[in-house]
């Protein structure tokens, strides 16, 4: 089923908002049923002259008719946000989807003062460019059809995966929501290590972010898995297999799991921290 004129109200209208509306536009989704509560008059106005969304003036506004709320604001700030908005919301509530990172469910239910249909999402940066993945979690009470929904709108944003408990979106943090800057250093590393053997440092760049983007590429379309294609680019005896060795005489595998595991701890401490607001 279409959700093109679903009635989805944004509350902030920064990168995220930006890009989930940039996406649902593509998409086909009416203009007129997305409406944004952002403070910043200028970020608003930009917002609604490249998309042609409504701007409202308060939450009640933006909450009138609202089928769907995005809560798009800074985690630091959800505590007060969440309270104020809890005042302006509608009987049924509406499906609320936070794209905040480490704000619990619990958090959010309390904060908003009643108990609201709420799925939990993780993405991430790609996002922004319609490539991202984003993990999602159905809180108690939300029905199947509302995790649908809620799916439908990520969905303009990039590739989508439920998980089964909340925090599972801990490692989500770690693995996608923290991963692009893993690839980021690695194809910086790369084009340096070329720059310092004689490559121009132009060609070093384009090179490496085109090796990253055709190995990503074949990868998520290809029914092997990164191993199997790994072992089809390694011949015996040649320069891959010399430079893999490298890598495992460096450990790679071991510094990757521990890095995984540090930002998965912190994301716990993080949500813990955020918990605790009152």
């Amino acid at each position: 089923m279409s959700i093109s004129h679903t009635r989805i109200a944004f509350i902030g209208g920064g990168n995220m908002a930006r890009s989930l509306i940039a996406g649902l536009v593509a998409d086909d989704h009416d203009p007129a049923a997305l409406i944004v509560r952002e403070p910043d008059a200028d970020k608003a106005s930009r917002l609604a002259a490249a998309y042609g969304c409504r701007i409202a003036a308060d939450d009640a506004a933006a909450l009138a008719d609202a089928e769907v709320v995005v809560l798009c604001v800074k985690p630091q700030v959800a505590p007060d946000v969440c309270r104020e908005l809890g005042l302006a919301l509608p009987e049924p509530p509406p499906l609320v989807i936070s794209v905040m990172a480490g704000v619990t469910e619990a958090a959010l239910q309390r904060w908003l003062g009643q108990p609201v249909p709420l799925v939990r999402t993780m993405p991430n940066t790609p996002v922004m460019v319609q490539s991202g993945a984003i993990g999602l979690h159905a809180g108690p009470g939300t029905s199947a059809a509302q995790a649908n929904l809620a799916e439908k709108v990520l969905r303009a944003g990039g590739l989508t995966r439920w998980v089964d408990d909340e925090r599972q979106l801990d490692v989500v943090t770690a693995l996608s929501g923290s991963g692009p800057a893993y690839f980021f250093l690695f194809m910086e590393a790369l084009e340096q290590a070329a720059i310092d053997q004689g490559l121009d440092a132009d060609t070093a760049r384009l090179f490496s972010i085109q090796t990253a983007l055709g190995a990503a590429r074949m990868a998520m379309e290809s029914d092997d898995s990164p191993a199997t294609l790994r072992e089809r680019v390694t011949s015996p005896g040649g320069t891959t297999e010399r430079a893999l060795a490298a890598f495992a005489d460096g450990d790679l595998t071991g510094l990757v799991a521990r890095a995984v595991t540090a930002a998965r701890r912190r994301a716990e401490e993080l949500s813990q921290l955020l918990a605790e607001e009152q």
